[in-house]
């Protein structure tokens, strides 16, 4: 393990909660739009992550972004037959998007945000040290 590597490790969970707190606010910012079809109704997004390794080793380090799924769940069907959004029946649809769960999801990318933010932050701050250990 070398000098910079909690850097890229802290840098790579920087990375995936910004990405994570980035969908949250794409899904919430989409929660309302509504539309006559239940196919284009807008579905929540929401990241996948896996714990990366090094390359010949068995030391986890850091994490990766395997990509961005939509959710299965189907869109909130409800009669509103005033909206100009309404099929020929009077349903729209509604995006699947849980307001509760997302500002959960938000609470928690942003803590680990933080932390991640303060790992980098204490490991500049004993780099510094250490470089002046010398001096005096």
């Amino acid at each position: 393990m070398n000098t910079f590597s909690t850097f890229d490790i802290a840098g790579s969970a920087l990375a995936a909660q910004s990405l994570r707190l980035n969908l949250t606010a794409s899904n919430l910012a989409n929660m309302h739009d509504v539309t006559g079809d239940p196919a284009n109704a807008y579905r929540a997004r929401h990241a996948v992550f896996r714990a990366a390794s090094q390359p010949f080793s068995n030391t986890l380090a850091g994490v990766d972004v395997l990509g961005v799924v939509e959710s299965k769940t189907p869109a909130t069907e409800r009669y509103d037959p005033g909206n100009p959004q309404a099929n020929a029946e009077g349903m729209v649809y509604a995006p699947n998007v849980n307001a509760m769960e997302e500002m959960a999801n938000m609470i928690s990318a942003s803590r680990s945000y933080q932390s991640n933010l303060e790992v980098i932050n204490t490991a500049k701050q004993l780099l510094m040290r250490t470089l002046t250990l010398g001096q005096g």
